[in-house]
């Protein structure tokens, strides 16, 4: 695989060494994805198909080559993954035609894109959605990088796939989709990697502007409660239907390329309202809710859900934070929550009904994306309530 990377890498340098592309400084929309690759940004063994490129966002797949790891790392002193991983390697396996990860092992797995970055671009990572939803660890390492979830400017260089399954051992294979991959452009003034976070008081007036377009929907239905971005409490109370999950112990592997095959009552304990109306979270346990605000995120943006406050050490109240252009954007009857994936660490922790545990960073896109999140591109969790990953049936 490294001899073919090098391969590709040779014959894109000397293909696009002078291409242009400057442009608005924002987050990469589909459209500009589809330039990174075009132009050989963003290479893969194997060609890149236009299911991948999602509206803010590329998904990544997993190559042949998988590695049971003893423990975490990042690499250190410009130093590459493989030669700081070789003292940590305890199996080398191919997951070519699927393999089990255990729960409560650590794996590193090879990644079939790599990236040659111009200076002005630099990327984020995180699980898709229904990685987060099953309790999936899940991070991107690159090459002398000293943090994870983290592509420098001018990266060049391939991606592996850190998974750390918990809850549930899953089963993965080539081609299977853990994470995605989201890019960032500088503007020229710009020095370092900075974000196109907009402002509290921009994001009050993004809330005005499109509750006056849509009948009163803003980024929520209602009053937005924003203070250091959209704050998001957890919804505890709903006297006829199921408010949450709690994982189950001891269940089967979960295969991730299987689609609404497994049944909810084998992995999942529903939880209901009781009179108090709160949840108190038992340590190391995982646990999905909902937000009690339906969200939007209007064409122009994107957004990462964030902790409320990185102080709360106990809690960890997401595992996949990233939010497309177009969630949401339905009317009020159809409106979308954000589900929360919840875990209580070493003490129990207490929750009730509408505290705010979360929020949703909004930033800019450099440009309009070509397709929004929804069902015409077969979005999953559109229009959802609390929804379990789409691989249990309904």
């Amino acid at each position: 695989m490294t001899l073919i990377r090098e391969n590709i890498h040779q014959t894109a340098y000397k293909e696009n060494k002078n291409l242009n592309l400057s442009g608005a400084s924002g987050i990469l929309p589909d459209g500009l994805i589809k330039k990174l690759i075009a132009r050989k940004k963003i290479l893969s063994i194997d060609p890149i198909p236009d299911q991948q490129i999602q509206p803010a966002s590329l998904d990544l797949r997993l190559g042949k080559k998988a590695y049971r790891i003893r423990a975490s790392f990042i690499p250190k002193d410009k130093k590459s993954v493989m030669d700081c991983a070789q003292d940590l390697i305890d199996h080398e396996f191919s997951i070519e035609n699927g393999a089990v990860l255990e729960r409560d092992c650590v794996y590193l797995v090879e990644v079939k894109e790599f990236l040659e970055l111009p200076d002005s671009i630099w990327a984020i990572a995180n699980p898709k959605s229904s990685t987060g939803r099953l309790d999936v660890f899940t991070r991107i390492i690159a090459d002398g990088t000293q943090s994870f979830d983290k592509i420098t400017s001018g990266y060049n260089g391939p991606l592996y796939a850190e998974v750390a399954p918990h809850k549930f051992s899953i089963i993965i294979r080539e081609n299977s989709r853990l994470s995605q991959l989201r890019f960032i452009r500088k503007s020229p003034t710009q020095m370092k990697q900075q974000r196109s976070i907009i402002s509290d008081r921009e994001l009050s007036k993004l809330h005005d502007n499109t509750a006056k377009n849509s009948g009163g929907f803003g980024l929520v239905v209602g009053q937005a409660k924003i203070a250091d971005g959209l704050q998001l409490g957890v919804s505890l109370s709903d006297p006829d239907k199921i408010i949450g999950y709690k994982a189950k112990h001891y269940t089967p592997p979960i295969d991730l390329d299987k689609i609404r095959n497994y049944l909810i009552e084998d992995y999942w304990d529903p939880i209901f309202e009781n009179d108090k109306k709160r949840l108190i979270l038992d340590p190391n346990e995982f646990y999905i809710l909902s937000s009690n605000e339906a969200v939007k995120i209007p064409p122009s943006y994107a957004a990462e859900m964030v902790p409320i406050d990185p102080s709360m050490g106990e809690l960890r109240v997401h595992y996949a934070g990233f939010f497309d252009p177009g969630f949401g954007n339905t009317d009020i009857q159809n409106a979308s929550k954000a589900v929360l994936e919840v875990r209580s660490l070493d003490v129990p922790f207490y929750l009730e009904d509408e505290q705010i545990i979360a929020r949703l960073k909004y930033e800019k896109l450099a440009e309009l994306p070509t397709k929004l999140y929804g069902v015409d591109i077969g979005s999953t969790y559109q229009s959802q309530g609390l929804k379990l990953s789409k691989h249990f049936k309904d």
